[in-house]
């Protein structure tokens, strides 16, 4: 299993992602999404598993800032992958397999 959790120091729901794979010594990768973002093949292959809409924080205050409810899909993309501050958090990555949000019955599938 290569677990990844993309996600931010600030989140608890990230946090608690972390502890879950931790209290069942499951080793992950932690990388720290507003610093440095998803890369456009890791984008495609999450969005593929849980589609756009998944992936956005319509709570977050960069969703305001950037218009994301008024611009076109494209430059929803395109803004989405610039900021990486807009992506619903954590993002938990197994292969081709991936979540968005803290789903503790998928990730016992995985094991």
């Amino acid at each position: 299993m290569n677990i990844q959790i993309f996600g931010s120091s600030k989140c608890f729901d990230t946090k608690k992602a972390q502890r879950w794979f931790k209290e069942r010594r499951i080793k992950f990768q932690y990388i720290d999404l507003p610093a440095k973002g998803l890369s456009p093949r890791e984008y495609q292959t999450v969005k593929q598993k849980t589609g756009f809409d998944a992936l956005v924080n319509e709570k977050s205050r960069a969703y305001e800032t950037f218009y994301m409810a008024y611009i076109t899909p494209q430059a929803r993309e395109e803004t989405l992958l610039e900021h990486p501050e807009l992506f619903r958090t954590p993002i938990v990555r197994n292969g081709k397999e991936a979540t968005v949000g803290f789903h503790p019955e998928i990730w016992e599938k995985w094991e």
